[in-house]
């Protein structure tokens, strides 16, 4: 059975390939009717079809020559052939319930076996030893591996990098942003062309509106944001301290989406390079006691030289009132408010 995402076309053109295998060759010249599964754009004279179905051929090295529109005598013996099956086959399971496709098959098998070896009225032999005696010997051999489903289409690059084929979203190197590429996709692979070069490769994911990206392909600035998670920066955090650590954690607990906080996270731990990691740890220390663990607070902490205040057991009583005693131009003190003499 053909995957689940197989379209109209892919069954189309997985018909042929369990034909051939039942046949066990592939003839020279296949006369398909003008359907859109296999003509693209239809013409009494030079047909075009659709990419997957020529590429099909080239992998079998056949030749498709597509029937006139409304032309059944350019596959007279087809035509024939259809009727047969009904009456033979068809018609006689008209009245059968079936409960399972594999059970379908099997009659289906049944009654094909029996029809292949009933003898002919005016000609010797049957179909199956016609087919052995004049078919068989002209067709050409399978290739080593069954032809692998292909679907092609043509995508355009967003501006992330990305392109979309089948709700899921997969990267391409980055200069090739609002290009259009190819996409050849199979059930388990997606490659991507330019100029008839292969530029990208993906494992198919089945994930709608997921993303599958490749560090390579991302810009040198987004590939270095890319390599940070949650668990580095955490990491990070709590070898400078526990207090470090606490904020952090905080940072991230106020934002639905983890990304959304790396930004706050970074900014507070790259205040090591600044102030070393005591003075940084201090600082924390001194934001979590006045409840408020920002990353604001901390830095007017550490400009203001407030953690290397020492911390009574009073602590926030205290640290309110350290930081209202160091000297700056804006505070004047209580005596300037005393009534003058």
């Amino acid at each position: 059975m053909a995957p689940p995402f197989l379209s109209k076309k892919s069954d189309w053109i997985e018909s042929h390939v369990k034909a051939f295998q039942f046949f066990g060759g592939v003839p020279d010249i296949i006369v398909p009717d003008q359907l859109k599964s296999a003509v693209t754009k239809s013409c009494r004279y030079e047909p075009e079809l659709n990419e997957s179905y020529q590429h099909m051929a080239s992998h079998y090295q056949c030749v498709i020559i597509p029937a006139r529109p409304r032309k059944p005598k350019d596959k007279a013996k087809v035509e024939n052939a259809v009727l047969v099956v009904e009456r033979w086959i068809l018609a006689r399971l008209r009245h059968v319930e079936f409960f399972s496709l594999a059970q379908l098959n099997q009659a289906l098998a049944a009654l094909l076996e029996d029809l292949n070896q009933r003898p002919f009225k005016s000609l010797p032999g049957t179909r199956a030893s016609q087919f052995e005696l004049l078919d068989k010997p002209a067709m050409n051999p399978l290739p080593a591996e069954p032809y692998q489903f292909v679907e092609f289409k043509l995508v355009r690059v967003n501006i992330d990098y990305h392109i979309e084929f089948d709700q899921h979203f997969y990267s391409v190197p980055y200069h090739l942003v609002k290009h259009q590429l190819e996409a050849q996709v199979t059930c388990d692979s997606v490659a991507l062309f330019f100029n008839h070069k292969q530029v990208a490769r993906h494992a198919r994911s089945t994930q709608k509106y997921g993303y599958t990206t490749h560090l390579s392909h991302l810009p040198e600035s987004h590939r270095k944001h890319q390599q940070w998670t949650p668990e580095r920066i955490l990491t990070w955090a709590q070898s400078i301290g526990p207090n470090t650590l606490l904020i952090t954690q905080d940072l991230f607990h106020r934002k639905s989406h983890p990304e959304q906080a790396y930004r706050a996270c970074l900014g507070l731990l790259n205040l090591s390079r600044r102030y070393d990691s005591v003075r940084l740890e201090g600082a924390c220390q001194r934001a979590v006691t006045i409840k408020s663990p920002y990353l604001k607070s901390v830095k007017s902490i550490l400009k203001q030289g407030i953690d290397q205040l020492e911390l009574s057991s009073n602590a926030c009583g205290n640290a309110i009132s350290a930081s209202s005693s160091m000297p700056h131009d804006n505070i004047r003190g209580a005596e300037y408010y005393n009534p003058k003499s």
